[in-house]
């Protein structure tokens, strides 16, 4: 094409949002010279990377994408991320390291995925001190004369002491599995430690490069992107698509391209890392935009919120995560787009994905807290005014005091079309939720639901019970508890439905007025107790929120005093 490759690059990076009259045709061209073009420095390679994810998710039609997926396949094979490739470590770049201090769950999935790549990094300053406390551990009694006695240091001790062909990593996160101990407090000893740890890059990933999931047919954009806010009121009104469950196989691979989206990004979440494989499911909502959701194994459940993760992709292609809770019909959310995607369609994506979550557990009311507006140390969230993005579409705290600021800078707006708001100001207005209510406003939502005095009930009464020696209280308040709701049988019950019996227990005998409840009522609890600890975790939200007694009493011993 006789161009220098950096005046190509910018001008695939001013086509980028570019769709029809002709756009096709000129990012293929700037594609095939950028194919062989060699670029000056790593940001250079990095922005081309982005690009090509960008045009992965959002086609213009099919040749285009052919040539975009051959670039993705054959990137880590260009000799200038060949020559960057360390100042490129932590991109998520195929052909890349990423360091990153896992924590306990996504560092025994990498193990399981790629024990041979994962390691510890050891120039990180002290990033033996956590280890070097716990080495008889890692070992067996049998080799404490050796480390009472010899000198090595803690580098030297698991080098000695891993298998043939095991790295130090492996090693480590495999020997702490084995502890007797159960799996919370193997997370908290685990992650006290404070690993540093490296992917190194390899075949197969992990990596951002080809993080891709055939989901459908590939939807080819021929018109602009959306920019505006939508009508939440309307888009809420819209037939929302209806979640499909794929086959075991299927969930596997959702499951593996949300923990690497997030690997690849030095983030992590539990609702991913320690994910319930029979509670994935999947939203197509078209144009190529698909909403996976993941719930949680019964173990990591909370005591009361259902909570899930969730994964967006625009043509196979992840796009931006989060996690929602959901109870009393109402649903708090977190939403995040990743950085190549930012810029465009924001509004859009969060409302599908309240469309989906409104049909999903029936909610009428939706919250942010104050971490997704730019509250709770979020400097990104501040810088983006994030909390006047979500106003726009119809939040509104409500504290008294809160409303009356938003209103006092509206006023300015509208005075002064140019004003924006202090950090200062942006700060005071992220110290509390935002809500969304489809119909008259409720106290009884996420956010302002009771539940910690309702722990503190249970708590007072495990300490009058039971004392030190609380943790027999699941198996005896569980007998109890079955007595009261007439149930006579827990054989059939599943390993996850006793987990909850044994949880909720202790509140059943402590709930107000369940001596008056009808047998169906009691017996309903039952079902709802179960559905904590079931399949699918959405079944205990949509068999509560039906359940009018049962929400009555716990929010009468919310606020009842101790």
């Amino acid at each position: 094409m006789g161009r220098r490759p950096s005046t190509m690059l910018k001008e695939l990076t001013r086509l980028r949002n570019r769709f029809g009259e002709g756009a096709a045709g000129r990012k293929q061209d700037l594609l095939d010279g950028l194919a062989v073009a060699g670029l000056d420095n790593p940001r250079q390679v990095e922005r081309l990377h982005e690009l090509l994810c960008f045009m992965r998710a959002h086609p213009d039609d099919a040749a285009l994408l052919d040539q975009v997926v051959k670039m993705l396949e054959g990137f880590d094979s260009r000799a200038d991320l060949r020559r960057h490739r360390s100042r490129l470590a932590d991109t998520g770049i195929a052909g890349t390291r990423i360091h990153y201090e896992f924590y306990h769950g996504m560092a025994t999935w990498l193990t399981e995925c790629w024990p041979d790549r994962l390691g510890i990094d050891w120039q990180v300053r002290g990033s033996g001190a956590g280890i070097e406390k716990i080495l008889p551990l890692l070992g067996i009694f049998s080799e404490t004369p050796a480390l009472d006695e010899q000198g090595f240091s803690v580098r030297e001790w698991i080098d000695r002491m891993k298998g043939p062909g095991e790295t130090d990593a492996a090693f480590v996160v495999r020997r702490i599995a084995r502890l007797k101990m159960d799996g919370f407090a193997r997370e908290m000893f685990y992650e006290d430690l404070a690993v540093p740890m490296i992917v190194e890059p390899g075949p197969g990933g992990p990596s951002r490069t080809r993080a891709w999931l055939r989901v459908g047919p590939p939807h080819f954009q021929s018109h602009p992107l959306r920019r505006g806010r939508p009508d939440l009121e309307e888009e809420l009104r819209r037939a929302s698509p209806e979640m499909k469950f794929p086959g075991p196989k299927t969930a596997e691979k959702i499951l593996h391209l949300c923990r690497e989206a997030l690997v690849t990004r030095s983030r992590d979440l539990d609702a991913f890392a320690f994910a319930e494989v029979r509670d994935v499911r999947l939203a197509h909502c078209g144009d190529g935009l698909t909403i996976a959701l993941v719930g949680m194994a019964p173990d990591r459940r909370l005591m009361f919120e259902t909570v899930y993760g969730y994964l967006l992709l625009r043509n196979g292609v992840p796009i931006g995560y989060g996690v929602i809770s959901a109870l009393f019909r109402s649903v708090e959310v977190a939403f995040n787009v990743f950085d190549t995607f930012r810029g465009v369609e924001a509004g859009y994506l969060f409302g599908r994905l309240l469309t989906v979550l409104r049909r999903q557990f029936k909610a009428r009311t939706f919250t942010l807290f104050p971490y997704q507006l730019g509250g709770e140390g979020n400097d990104e969230g501040l810088a983006s005014g994030a909390w006047w993005f979500y106003q726009k579409l119809g939040f509104r705290p409500r504290d008294e005091d809160l409303l009356e600021l938003m209103n006092v800078e509206l006023t300015r707006m509208r005075k002064s079309p140019g004003h924006r708001s202090s950090r200062a100001t942006l700060k005071r207005l992220a110290t509390e939720n935002v809500y969304y209510d489809m119909g008259a406003p409720r106290q009884d939502v996420i956010g302002q639901l009771p539940f910690g005095g309702i722990g503190t009930h249970i708590t007072a009464y495990l300490s009058h019970r039971f004392g030190s020696r609380r943790d027999r209280a699941p198996v005896i308040c569980g007998r109890e508890a079955a007595r009261m709701l007439g149930v006579r049988d827990m054989t059939r019950f599943t390993e996850g439905e006793k987990l909850a019996w044994g949880r909720w227990a202790p509140l059943v005998l402590i709930l107000p007025g369940l001596e008056t409840w009808s047998r169906k009522e009691k017996s309903d609890l039952a079902g709802v107790i179960r559905a904590k600890g079931g399949r699918r975790e959405s079944d205990f939200t949509l068999k509560f929120d039906a359940h009018t007694k049962l929400r009555r009493a716990l929010l009468r011993l919310g606020a009842k005093e101790i």
